[in-house]
């Protein structure tokens, strides 16, 4: 399966909506489509909405990784939302939830963001 890639700007927020599998196929893809949406943009925060996403592998753990660490360094923040049961576990996992804020809705983290 793939990974469809949507992306919405809003004022400074970027909503990144995946569905299909984010695994080292696709991971490069979504790298490239966010890094230059921020960039082209001026983007400052990041709501990624995995509800649709229904497989992720350590590659895309590294490019969501590595998208937050781009918005840090403009003092962002990026908010997770919707997630699936087994992404979820994934994420606990590997500790992410540290650094990242998880909401249950779209909205509500577009509410967390001052956007909505």
């Amino acid at each position: 399966m793939s990974l469809n890639i949507e992306l919405d700007v809003r004022q400074d927020v970027l909503c990144v909506r995946l569905s299909g599998e984010l695994d080292h196929h696709t991971a490069e893809d979504l790298r490239g489509k966010v890094s230059e949406t921020i960039e082209a943009y001026d983007i400052h925060h990041i709501v990624l909405n995995l509800a649709n996403l229904t497989f992720m592998d350590s590659s895309g753990l590294g490019v969501i990784l590595g998208r937050y660490k781009q918005i840090k360094l403009k003092n962002g923040e990026m908010v997770v939302c919707a997630i699936s049961p087994s992404v979820k576990r994934l994420f606990e996992m590997s500790g992410i939830f540290k650094i990242m804020n998880l909401e249950t809705s779209e909205q509500l983290a577009l509410e967390r963001l001052g956007v909505a």
